[in-house]
């Protein structure tokens, strides 16, 4: 028996109704990164694995997929496309000082281990603003965020946002070695605060700074936390940090966004070369962020650029999950059948010239005579067609509207 292909671990086909579905949620987002006036990017699909080496900060490189090309250079699909655009503006930008705008809808690939199920493949839609270092660069990016993911019908979601000067601030003040920092930012990340504290106890470090990571659960929620965590803050940076998030948090007011704001200071980065602001934004009906995002003011240093930049990245497959799994529909441009004979061929194919001049997705399907009209109801139902119009000898039709279950039947004087 002939085995059937099908596609690798962790890569999937998308196709008909949730492929529509994607491609408008893209041109939904892609409307609202333009309105802010940001414009389009293409970076390559692979770029030399330098631009993702570990100093850059990126993905580790167990979880990227490597090869070579014929001069035996090392390539590696990207498994993040922040590094690509700023090794393309260092190169594309090299002199321009205002602002640089950009956006971007490409897939990433990361080599996951499988055991989360997590695709290896995912689409990632975002933005990069670059040449700035200012609270009103971060709150245009937050609100813009906010803004994209109401556009798309989502409306219980919260933006989180944290300072990796706070987080790292903590970790200095209490002395730990990196591989020491790793655990516990590991233990943070996964709210396990008992597990901090029981690491903590074990090591020299002073009350006031046990007693900051002990109260780190409790530093998320409003703009009120900020007070709190300022007043535990280990350090001038800190303070700085808590100082910037409480001017952005200004801005956000302004923008009319802050219903979907929130401050979460136990937050650091996944991504090493975040230098500022952190955030995520979050909904139910997915395990994890929908939006990543965060400052990188050193990023562009290392291509050749030495200018600050702050973007994020919109994970569309996590998107998806939780529009499906909260029943928020995505009116996508609908779809019309048109069923005709041999005999009313001529008739069909101007009708069809019609619908389409006037923008209408017309679809046509030839059928037998002997066929029962069911039979195309039913594929009609099954393709996700929002209109049949089924074309009859005696020159009349037959209108089925799928979405409102209406029937009518059409007389017509025109010839075949």
């Amino acid at each position: 028996m002939e085995q059937k292909l099908h596609t690798p671990e962790g890569v999937r086909d998308i196709y008909n109704k949730e492929c529509e579905i994607k491609l408008t949620l893209q041109k939904k987002l892609g409307t609202v990164l333009h309105s802010y006036g940001y414009q389009d990017i293409q970076t390559p699909t692979f770029e030399y694995f330098d631009v993702f080496r570990k100093e850059i900060g990126s993905t580790s490189a167990r979880e990227m997929y490597k090869f070579f090309d014929r001069e035996g250079n090392i390539l590696a699909l990207r498994p993040d496309i922040t590094p690509s655009i700023a090794r393309a503006v260092a190169t594309l930008f090299e002199t321009e000082d205002f602002p640089i705008r950009l956006c971007y809808a490409g897939n990433t690939f990361i080599n996951h281990s499988s055991y989360q199920g997590r695709l290896k493949e995912n689409t990632q839609l975002g933005a990069e603003l670059i040449g700035v270092d200012s609270i009103e660069a971060d709150a245009e990016m937050l609100a813009m965020v906010v803004d994209g993911l109401k556009k798309t019908g989502l409306k219980e979601f919260q933006v989180s946002i944290g300072h990796i000067d706070f987080i790292q601030s903590l970790f200095q003040a209490a002395g730990l070695e990196e591989d020491e920092a790793e655990e516990l930012r590991t233990l943070i990340a996964n709210r396990n605060f008992f597990g901090v504290e029981e690491v903590l106890d074990h090591m020299d470090v002073a009350d006031s700074v046990k007693e900051a990571f002990h109260l780190l659960p409790e530093l998320t929620g409003g703009a009120e936390i900020l007070d709190q965590a300022l007043s535990v803050a280990p350090g001038e940076k800190a303070g700085q940090a808590i100082h910037r998030l409480k001017q952005i948090d200004e801005l956000l007011r302004l923008y009319g966004v802050e219903d979907h704001i929130t401050f979460d200071l136990s937050m650091s980065g996944n991504y090493g070369y975040y230098t500022g602001i952190i955030f995520r934004a979050y909904t139910y009906g997915t395990g994890d962020a929908v939006v990543r995002g965060g400052r990188y003011d050193h990023l562009l240093e290392k291509f050749g650029k030495n200018t600050p930049s702050i973007g994020f990245a919109i994970i569309l497959d996590e998107l998806m999950n939780a529009l499906n799994r909260q029943n928020i529909q995505v009116e996508t441009g609908s779809r019309n059948l048109l069923v005709y004979t041999q005999d009313t061929e001529k008739w069909a194919i101007s009708l069809a010239r019609t619908f389409r001049s006037k923008g209408k997705n017309i679809e046509m399907l030839k059928r037998n005579t002997e066929d029962d009209r069911q039979v195309y109801e039913e594929y009609g139902k099954r393709s996700s067609v929002m209109t049949m119009l089924y074309l009859r000898d005696d020159l009349k039709i037959e209108m089925i509207n799928f979405r409102t279950g209406e029937k009518k039947i059409m007389d017509t004087k025109k010839q075949k």
